[in-house]
């Protein structure tokens, strides 16, 4: 199994605030993550105005702004047309396989 890189633990944790805000706590645990870690991660969004904190019944929770909920759907979109060019490339690959079908009932091989 390969390591995530630093983008894509950065796209974790938006996907994880994508839902509703959480603490560090929740986010470290649904990510499998160090919060130490977690949080020099969420500090970087908040700096780069992805991410903003929030007081919530004396807890500090973590929620995506709205600069950051527009980078989480571009993200999204991304990965959704990665997954489609792969989808077209095996379609074409399939159809360059099939034998080609003559037109207007002309046969093949003539006997």
């Amino acid at each position: 199994m390969q390591r995530k890189s630093k983008l894509e633990r950065y796209e974790d944790i938006l996907q994880a605030l994508a839902g509703k805000p959480l603490t560090v706590d929740t986010v470290a645990y649904e990510l499998n993550m160090d919060c130490f870690a977690l949080r020099s991660r969420i500090s970087f969004l908040i700096k780069n105005g992805l991410v903003e904190e929030r007081s919530f019944r004396n807890k500090t929770c973590y929620a995506l702004t709205r600069r950051g909920w527009a980078i989480y759907k571009t993200l999204v979109i991304t990965r959704r047309l990665e997954k489609l060019q792969i989808s077209i490339a095996r379609i074409d690959e399939a159809l360059q396989a099939i034998p080609a079908i003559p037109e207007n009932g002309e046969e093949t091989a003539k006997r």
